[in-house]
């Protein structure tokens, strides 16, 4: 049997599992069961690859298949020799901030390992590891729960560059708005509308799973841990209350953009009323005159005419330009 790349570092007693494109290596088993604590982070997984785990380690079945089907909201739930949690992330694509792609990790978490799986790499846990590689005596030492709180953190803090560049992007459309509204405008804001909704779809049960952790009496959560755990809590209301914010400040948007725009169209409503009456007396005069064309050189309604023709639409335009109207 071909033998599959595993990127495995050890530490004392502690130990770093890299699995990558779904692959495992042949025979890794007996490395995965050496004592000590451990952290395998399975990217790319493969119903191969995640069966192979759950056979060394008891993984439940349908924890297991949760893990290859990508459509989970974040929860928490308790297996007999472990936990199992899902919580979720967003990364822009490229320079869009609308355009955020769904990062979902699934953690099995016990007493002397920690099992983190995802699809796509995230920078996140790219920093974790390489703080655990540096410094593995302030983090693996300390428990896997630390180490699943550092993924966590991780996870959630990446969503504040993407709130604060939506804030700042928003800012930016109310001042444009208000400058000259244009339809692309509108599209924006509905844009950015199912953005916030996305956000608030996952945040809202991520939040009440990390509350779970951050209470005492969560099987693998030491209670030191729980206090880091509600410090993620904490961040998870921030993040809550800036999607509140910006949906509130979306909603002021809409309502300025609809009004610039009702304000534009009564604005050119007003110009048309304005130009037909003052039209409207002159297509009197010239049908009044009209009607007595044979004598209308013969004396002086032809200079009557023009004299009211000139005078009628310069004097309305001082009596609407005196009365604001212009």
């Amino acid at each position: 049997m071909r033998a599959m790349p595993l990127a495995w570092e050890r530490y004392g007693m502690i130990q770093v599992c890299l699995v990558k494109d779904g692959q495992l290596l042949t025979g890794g088993e007996e490395l995965l069961g050496e004592d000590g604590r451990k952290w395998i982070d399975v990217l790319h997984p493969t119903e191969e690859v995640l069966a192979r785990l759950a056979a060394q380690f008891g993984l439940h079945k349908l924890a297991v298949e949760d893990c290859l089907h990508l459509d989970q909201r974040p929860k928490l739930e308790e297996y007999p020799n472990h936990q199992f949690v899902v919580l979720q992330g967003f990364t822009v694509t490229g320079k869009d901030v609308c355009e955020l792609t769904l990062h979902e990790h699934h953690f099995f978490l016990a007493k002397d390992w920690l099992i983190s799986v995802h699809e796509l790499p995230f920078a996140g846990h790219d920093t974790v590891m390489r703080r655990v590689k540096e410094d593995p005596q302030a983090t693996l030492i300390r428990g896997t729960d630390f180490v699943f709180y550092m993924l966590a953190d991780a996870l959630v803090d990446a969503q504040f560059p993407i709130l604060d560049t939506f804030s700042d992007e928003l800012e930016d459309l109310e001042a444009a708005i208000f400058d000259k509204p244009e339809k692309s405008h509108l599209q924006r804001i509905f844009a950015m509308k199912r953005m916030l909704v996305t956000f608030r779809r996952v945040l809202s049960p991520q939040r009440d799973v990390v509350g779970l952790l951050s209470r005492r009496g969560i099987s693998h959560v030491h209670e030191k841990t729980t206090l880091y755990f509600r410090d993620v809590y904490d961040h998870l209301v921030r993040l809550y209350e800036q999607i509140d914010a910006g949906r509130d400040i979306i909603g002021n948007v809409i309502d300025g953009y609809l009004s610039m725009v009702a304000n534009k169209t009564n604005d050119i409503s007003k110009q048309l009323t304005i130009f037909a009456t003052i039209f409207l007396p002159l297509s009197c005069i010239v049908g009044f005159f009209g009607q007595n064309f044979d004598r209308l050189y013969t004396n002086n309604a032809w200079y009557l005419m023009w004299a009211s023709i000139l005078a009628l639409p310069v004097g309305m335009l001082f009596w609407f330009k005196h009365k604001e109207w212009l």
